[in-house]
């Protein structure tokens, strides 16, 4: 390469990329939102044809909202212990969340079960549709709420592997941020089913 070129090739302008993780984290976390917002705008259009029967949402609903906000501070700590190098606190942080996130899809076959017991179903001729639409945002988030918790455990095993750490932040920063992100949606979820009960 002569000089010249050489001299031009150095002066350009560096790619910025963007990292396939972050980058395939935000897609999932986008296609989740239109999905969900496919589904509530479905129910706003299904509820105003009628044939709509109201009932009480189990207890369990506002329990299993407690167990995964909790669950989403546990997760911030762990993130921050891990800027800070603080490995113990780092593991102890994701147990925990992990633990909750249990708790939380514990609670949700608990409201099913509930719900079943007061012949709440999902679908069929004779069904409730507001029952069926209860069933589907509750069940496909508790889908994706499994999915974090694979994506946890494999940030778990990083850790003790010592991988996960002030220097290599990567894979805790993505799981935080798609812990939040199932936290948020859940809380809209439930204010949204309060809200057009």
């Amino acid at each position: 390469m002569s000089p010249a070129l050489n001299k031009d090739f150095n002066n350009a302008p560096k790619q910025i990329g963007v990292d396939p993780l972050k980058f395939t984290t935000w897609l999932f976390i986008v296609s989740i939102c239109m999905m969900f917002g496919a589904f509530t705008s479905a129910y706003i259009v299904r509820q105003s044809e009628g044939n709509w029967q109201q009932f009480d949402y189990p207890q369990g609903l506002l329990y299993n909202t407690i167990f995964i906000v909790l669950s989403s501070v546990t997760m911030q700590w762990a993130y921050i212990a891990a800027k800070k190098d603080n490995l113990k606190a780092l593991k102890a942080a994701l147990f925990i969340t992990f633990a909750l996130g249990i708790a939380f899809l514990l609670g949700q076959w608990g409201v099913w079960s509930e719900l079943v017991q007061n012949k709440i179903f999902f679908g069929g001729a004779t069904a409730n549709p507001s029952g069926s639409f209860m069933y589907v945002l509750t069940g496909v988030h508790g889908f994706h709420l499994i999915t974090g918790l694979v994506f946890l455990i494999i940030v778990l095993l990083l850790a003790f592997k010592f991988k996960v750490h002030a220097k290599s932040l990567l894979r805790i920063e993505m799981c935080t941020t798609y812990w939040h992100f199932l936290t948020a949606l859940w809380l809209y979820l439930y204010l949204f089913l309060i809200a057009y009960k």
